[in-house]
């Protein structure tokens, strides 16, 4: 535990920058939130077709760890967006994920473009299923690949609040 605890801990610089961060309140379902500047700026959506989006990202200092690569972390969630995208309908609440499984194949480096992609593997019921590769764009190195799960259902309480179930 102890381990874990020295792990999660910030040194004294990064604690300072992190402290110096401005992250304004913003209208939920209006204004975009810290967590999407953060995680998702610079994705460049070049291609949308019924089932598939295909995506350019420049890997940026913010998301790298101390070796200069792209963390794992920013790479589930660029699964998790890119993914959940494929399988989005416009005027259908978002689907929420329920299973990711990513296999991390690769390294990619700061100033590293990627080229992101996912497709639609099916859906059943409120069921979806995407696979997603993140590829470096230059050497065509096969970076990650993620399975993302997610599940939506219309008439769920959990999932839309005080909507009432149509069931």
């Amino acid at each position: 535990m102890e381990k874990v605890k020295e792990l999660l801990q910030l040194d004294k610089e990064a604690e300072e920058t992190v402290s110096r961060l401005t992250i304004h309140p913003h209208r939920v379902g209006y204004e975009r939130s810290f967590y999407n500047d953060f995680g998702l700026r610079g994705i460049r959506v070049d291609k949308v077709e019924p089932g598939f989006v295909s995506c350019t990202f420049k890997v940026p200092p913010r998301l790298t760890d101390k070796n200069g690569n792209l963390a794992t972390g920013a790479i589930a969630n660029i699964v998790d967006e890119v993914g959940g995208s494929a399988v989005f309908v416009i005027g259908v609440p978002m689907k929420v994920s329920v299973d990711m499984s990513i296999s991390f194949l690769g390294a990619a480096k700061l100033g590293d473009e990627l080229e992101i992609t996912s497709k639609a593997l099916g859906e059943r019921g409120g069921y979806a299923g995407t696979l997603v590769h993140i590829r470096n764009k230059a050497t065509g190195e096969l970076i990650a690949e993620g399975r993302h799960s997610l599940y939506g259902n219309e008439s769920s309480k959990l999932l839309f609040g005080n909507q009432s179930s149509k069931l």
